[in-house]
This record gives structure tokens, sequence and C-alpha cells, in this order.
């Protein structure tokens, strides 16, 4: 086997999307018909980047607030994925109670290297959510005023005292 075959392999993988992880980027967050999905939370992670974001996933629609989670999601959840211009806030108890925290827009295959307290972490431990999307509204058009043009007497034409 040829000493650059492994580099070149290496060089491919490097190159080529999604050969890295098994994670969304947070800008395919889409459905099929356009619509925008706020986030995407799943329930296996591994110390393997490639091999996170996988399993069983739930997928939240911008505006979805779930201060009980269903009981199959509840402290499950160990990676996650928030599409661009939304926020994630989630909470360790039930009835959004206990520690808080928010995932802005970003992947974050590991939830297990976000601190919860000074002896927890993320991962098996969102009882609650909120996710939010702020809605884009388009930039206001700068609007043109057009006052009536009033003539004032010339100077030369004023009467004289």
């Amino acid at each position: 086997m040829s000493p650059l075959r492994p580099l070149l392999l290496a060089l491919v993988l490097a190159v080529t999307p999604c050969a890295r992880g098994a994670c969304p980027a947070p800008a395919d967050l889409k459905h099929s018909d356009g619509t925008r999905t706020c986030a995407k939370l799943y329930d296996k992670s591994d110390p393997y980047y490639e091999n996170c974001c996988g399993g069983a996933e739930l997928s939240l629609e911008p505006g979805a607030d779930l201060p009980y989670l269903p009981s199959n999601w509840a402290n499950i959840a160990s990676s996650l994925v928030v599409a661009p211009r939304c926020e994630l806030t989630v909470w360790s108890l039930k009835g959004k109670a206990g520690k808080t925290h928010k995932f802005s827009t970003g992947t974050y295959p590991r939830l297990e290297e976000y601190r919860r307290g000074i002896f927890g972490d993320w991962s098996n431990a969102i009882s609650a959510l909120y996710c939010r999307c702020p809605a884009a509204h388009p930039r206001p058009r700068p609007q043109l005023r057009t006052t009536p043009h009033t003539h004032l007497p010339s100077p030369e034409a004023a009467p004289h005292p």
C-alpha cells in the first residue's frame, strides 16, 4: 500500500460534507415543504462524534413549549441541534423547575460536555423545554414624504414699508 493512500483518505474525509459526523447542520433543520424546525433532540451520543445524533429524534416546532416532556423523552436527550436564529431553553426538572440552560444556534453532539451545576451535565437531564425562533420580518422600506411646495415671495417682490 502506498504511503500516500492514508493521507489521501484522510483528506477526502476532511472535505466531504457529513463524512465527519451524523449530526445535521443547523441550516438543514427544515421540513420538505420548506417550513422550519426550531430544534431536534436525539437519544444517542457517543465518545466518537460521528456516532452522535443517532437513535430516536424529537423534532420541535418554533414556539414549542413543553413544561412536561413526553414520558419517553424525559431525561433521555443526549444530543441536540438548534436551527439558525433559534434558541432552546431547557430545565432539569418537570414544570420548568431546577437548573436551566439556553442553547443557541448550533450543533451539540455530546451534552456530557455542557455543565449542569458543579457535578452534573445536560446529557439525559432535560425534563422541560421551550424553543423559540423570532419571526423573520422583512426590513421596512424607507418611506419618502412629499410635502406640497409653498412659494415664498421673493425679497424684491415684498412690499416696502
